[in-house]
């Protein structure tokens, strides 16, 4: 069996690479390379056990049985010479020499566990960012060698992982920071806080699966053809950086919505707004609102913004470095002291006069028995001070019409509306909100399995200002 690789691609394919993504657009045939992986592999090395996994049955039968290339057609030949069987009442492949594909689905969390006692020789995760990290991660605990003997050609390249994925859905954050960001063909050794495997990511775009383009060359046309270039752009080139269809990006330019960190004039009001989390992280956002006079920018120039538009002039996201949606576990007289250490030691906020804005209202909520202070009033003791956002019923929806509106305004060319920008320095809100998936279920809404707590703290912080009308609310200081 004959793998079909990029030159590229094939040598860290067959590198000691052992958790390898094949990440991208459309019609990089990273299904069809899989399921030739570990045909391959099942033929080669006797007992291997591989599992293959989507997320649903539907899914894995559709993409991995159906078809002209999906495992019946592609076995066909062995199967009538009975070198293999597929047991269609059991979902594996079982090959003569004893080696095995289990056809596997996890629709629900709590499903990872029927995994628990396998011994998975390679693990092959179809369409990663459908999954949960937690999910993988329990996936990749399962992965062992055991005592399986393994052929001299392939000492040092087993137990292995075989992930594929396009850009989007509720996994698109960790999976980009854990491989995309890692950069294309960058084999590195991770730490054993994860997994301690090496890892690898490769583009795997249409361009690389000759197959498709000669049987099909109008294809990339038809890419072309969906119209929304957004769209097209992730498609055609794997861009991660951004989700179309998802909540902002169609009004997301980092042209105009990212900044220079400048100097916020004295006049400015400064306010700060929060998302409480503890085992899920939580977020901090300190914001400048214009009040229409001229501004100093970095380069010499001078530049006027609308009145009352919003800047988003620092951050502290508390997420564990290097996870994704993993909290800090603080309690919330430490974020408090936290928030103040860094009002008076950053620059931007040192000597400022901070306004007391909106957060999640359920922190001044008493579940934590009667004897104990709110998580609210933990923080007030420490002299930070909150009010209430607005979480009134349709208030989610009509958040994030209100911050697309903001990002909106900032690209009208000239500028008549209350804007919305990003200082350079808040990189995880530049990070996250670009790539906020819609909910499937109400594309009016965010998908609340997503990354979401530096979206509801921006979405308080806009609501606070718009259910007021005025500044004037922003009231209490510290």
């Amino acid at each position: 069996m004959v793998l079909d690789l990029h030159a590229k691609q094939g040598q860290a394919f067959l590198s000691e690479g052992t958790e390898l993504l094949f990440g991208g657009g459309a019609g990089g045939g990273k299904s069809h390379l899989m399921r030739a992986a570990l045909i391959s592999w099942s033929y080669d090395i006797p007992g291997l056990q591989s599992y293959l996994f989507r997320r649903t049955l539907d899914d894995l039968l559709m993409n991995h049985m159906d078809g002209p290339t999906g495992f019946p057609i592609m076995l066909a030949e062995w199967i009538e010479k009975k070198w293999c069987k597929i047991n269609y009442g059991k979902n594996f492949i079982e090959f003569w020499n004893g080696s095995k594909i289990h056809l596997c689905h996890c629709q629900y969390e709590k499903h990872v566990y029927k995994y628990q006692g396998p011994e998975i020789h390679v693990l092959a995760i179809d369409e990663l960012t459908h999954w949960i990290k937690k999910m993988y991660r329990f996936l990749r605990s399962r992965v062992r060698i055991g005592g399986l003997e393994i052929p001299e050609k392939y000492k040092g390249m087993f137990p292995r992982i075989l992930l594929s994925s396009n850009p989007g859905n509720i996994g698109h954050n960790w999976v980009k920071k854990d491989f995309v960001d890692l950069g294309p063909y960058n084999l590195m050794k991770m730490p054993p806080r994860e997994g301690g495997m090496k890892r690898i990511f490769i583009p795997s775009l249409a361009i690389d699966n000759p197959t498709l383009t000669e049987n099909d060359p109008t294809y990339m046309d038809k890419l072309e053809g969906l119209g929304n270039p957004e769209l097209v752009k992730a498609m055609k080139s794997g861009d991660w950086n951004i989700v179309s269809g998802g909540m902002f990006d169609d009004k997301w330019c980092e042209e105009i919505h990212i900044l220079d960190d400048f100097a916020i004039p004295a006049r400015w009001t400064v306010f700060r707004a929060f998302d409480w989390g503890s085992s899920k992280p939580f977020s901090v956002g300190w914001y400048a609102i214009a009040d229409g006079t001229d501004v100093a920018m970095p380069d010499g120039n001078y530049r006027s913004f609308i009145k009352n538009s919003y800047f988003r002039i620092a951050e502290w996201y508390g997420c564990v470095n290097g996870e994704s949606n993993e909290g800090l576990k603080l309690t919330a007289r430490e974020i408090a002291q936290g928030i103040m250490e860094r009002q008076e030691s950053w620059n931007i906020l040192k000597n400022r006069h901070i306004m007391s804005g909106p957060a999640d209202s359920s922190i001044y909520a008493k579940d934590r028995g009667e004897a104990q202070n709110s998580i609210g009033e933990d923080m007030e003791d420490e002299g930070v001070f909150w009010e209430r956002s607005d979480k009134s019923p349709g208030s989610r929806v009509n958040g994030w019409e209100i911050i697309r509106g903001r990002l909106d305004a900032a690209l009208k060319s000239p500028q008549e509306d209350e804007a919305l920008y990003f200082f350079k320095s808040c990189k995880d809100a530049i990070a996250l909100l670009p790539i906020m998936p819609r909910d499937e279920n109400n594309t009016d809404d965010l998908d609340t399995k997503s990354e979401d707590h530096i979206a509801d703290e921006l979405r308080y912080a806009c609501l606070h200002q718009f259910a007021t009308g005025t500044q004037a609310k922003l009231k209490g200081a510290s």
